[in-house]
């Protein structure tokens, strides 16, 4: 079992957290989820598509790739019915991105542009990719790196759960070797903090919850744009 803190934030600007964040470590199970939506449909919506990720592991009984893809499929048409059911949800989606115990490896999902991290032998590298028009279009139409920091679609997502049919679900598996560790974040950190202070923080002597608030104040102190979310799920020797 790994050890795990989560920690979700709601920034310097918005007037409700979207975010969503659960860990399960009884189901080998964590969760960050980024909602959107008008009124409080975002947050309900992250909030339900990782419950209902939780829930469909649990009842499955088994930890493997074909459990987490069928959860985050489960999820997305959760969330399409709600928002179909309430006009007042009309609209509502949201990323996701799991990690999901498997003996000694982990597997990983993710829909939107919620990022896992592995943090190993000094190094830090995403593992996810985001689904994103700046990821799967800018790029591939050759805009340099400054222009879309500033392009008018740079926020637009090109796959969410609960507005997305079919699914795209990314999927992955690794192994975490001692003393190393995955982070879990929305786009209110990775959109605003380096990635240089990112694996500063992850190089430290902190604790994880110690971890955890040193990346969340780095976001605020960035202005804090957006709800900040992080997850830090730790393998330690002899663990």
């Amino acid at each position: 079992m790994l050890e795990s803190y989560g920690l979700s934030d709601l920034g310097c600007v918005r007037k409700n957290n979207e975010d969503y964040c659960l860990l399960a470590p009884e189901l080998g199970l964590y969760i960050v989820a980024d909602g959107m939506g008008g009124a409080r449909a975002g947050e309900h919506a992250s909030q339900l598509a990782a419950e209902t990720v939780a829930n469909h592991v649990w009842r499955a009984g088994r930890n493997d790739i074909d459990t987490l893809v069928k959860a985050f499929e489960e999820a997305n048409r959760v969330v399409k019915d709600a928002a179909a059911a309430d006009s007042g949800m009309e609209g509502m989606g949201t990323t996701l991105v799991a990690v999901l115990e498997n003996g000694e490896d982990l597997l990983i999902a993710s829909v939107g542009d919620s990022r896992a991290y592995l943090y190993q032998d000094n190094q830090l590298l995403v593992i996810t990719e985001d689904q994103t028009w700046v990821n799967e279009v800018g790029r591939r139409l050759g805009i340099d790196e400054e222009t879309l920091k500033n392009h008018p679609l740079r926020h637009v997502l090109t796959m969410a759960i609960g507005v997305s049919s079919p699914l795209r679900i990314h999927s992955y598996k690794i192994r975490l070797s001692p003393n190393s560790s995955i982070l879990l974040s929305s786009d209110g950190l990775h959109g605003v903090v380096s990635v240089e202070w990112i694996e500063s923080v992850l190089k430290n002597e902190q604790s994880l919850e110690g971890k955890c608030h040193s990346l969340v104040d780095a976001a605020r102190k960035a202005g804090g744009p957006d709800n900040i979310t992080v997850a830090i799920l730790r393998h330690s020797a002899g663990k």
